[in-house]
């Protein structure tokens, strides 16, 4: 008998294919790949497809770092309502030299209007979320430290290839080989670990706070565009030219609970990629629905 996901596998394959060098159609991308990952609270996958593939993080790396940030202040370590000084200027990881983040490439508005004021921590993390603030996430990276978002990426049971190394637009870093990685499998892991309330993490006095967070996010038009409306999410995304990725928390009323997590490298635009991502989370809720109307 066939997967209920054929038709979804060969079409991922295809536009793969579309993106390959070799394709003399469209001779532009040797790294492309589409990755998915569908599975339950517990981690245990319903649906993979090339999962273990690694991809440039883009936003996604913000999740983890709200976690981490989460934990600390459960341990009392930070203070949601402690204020932070606001800046663009940031220390490059590989050498403390400065950098500046370019405000015309964020979707944050209001926390540049603070510029050398402040925000509070909480009201950072919050933006970082719901709107993918880069400087946002930048003040959180700061404030929190990238060795705690390697611990909650390492409690969780995330593989090598998922590493959150450096803050936003760290062009020195960069070039350095320090990057920010993910694969399809485990940012599932990650959103599946708040799903559940991992008593690792810190339960649900951190991981509550972090899925309401997720679900105010403003950019829905990935996995969240593809499921029947009204479905509540809660989910991470992030973009970059030909990089386009989504995690969502679904909790759909009368079901229990999943995690779709879709990671695409290909040549599309930033919308139609988003298109791209909601199609396959609507293909894979209609081959786990098939007595349903399409």
């Amino acid at each position: 008998m066939p997967s209920p996901f054929s038709d979804l596998d060969s079409r991922l394959d295809r536009a793969v294919s579309a993106s390959d060098p070799s394709n003399p159609s469209n001779p532009s991308n040797p790294d492309a790949a589409v990755s998915v990952w569908l599975g339950d609270l517990d981690g245990r996958p319903r649906y993979e497809h090339d999962a273990l593939t690694p991809h440039y993080a883009a936003s996604t790396m913000k999740l983890p770092l709200v976690i981490a940030a989460f934990r600390r202040v459960v341990r009392g370590e930070l203070d949601l309502d402690a204020p932070v000084t606001v800046t663009g200027t940031f220390a490059s990881v590989h050498d403390g030299s400065s950098f500046d983040l370019d405000e015309s490439e964020d979707q944050d508005p209001q926390t540049w209007a603070a510029l050398g004021g402040s925000c509070t921590l909480g009201e950072l993390a919050e933006r970082a979320i719901t709107h993918s603030s880069n400087i946002a996430t930048n003040l959180l990276v700061d404030a929190v430290g990238l060795d705690e978002v390697a611990e909650v990426l390492r409690i969780v049971g995330c593989s090598p290839a998922t590493v959150v190394g450096r803050g936003i637009e760290d062009a020195v870093a960069r070039r350095a080989g320090i990057t920010n990685t993910v694969t399809a499998a485990d940012l599932g892991l990650v959103m599946a670990a708040v799903g559940r309330r991992e008593p690792a993490l810190g339960g649900d006095e951190v991981l509550a706070p972090v899925e309401e967070m997720l679900a105010r996010q403003v950019h829905v038009d990935q996995v969240p565009a593809g499921l029947p409306p009204g479905t509540p999410t809660a989910s991470k995304s992030g973009w970059i030219p030909g990089v386009s990725h989504d995690v969502a928390l679904v909790r759909p009323v009368g079901e229990e609970p999943f995690v779709i997590a879709v990671c695409t490298t290909i040549d599309l635009d930033e919308t139609e990629a988003a298109v791209f991502v909601s199609g396959i989370a609507r293909d894979l809720w209609r081959a786990e629905h098939p007595t349903e109307e399409s």
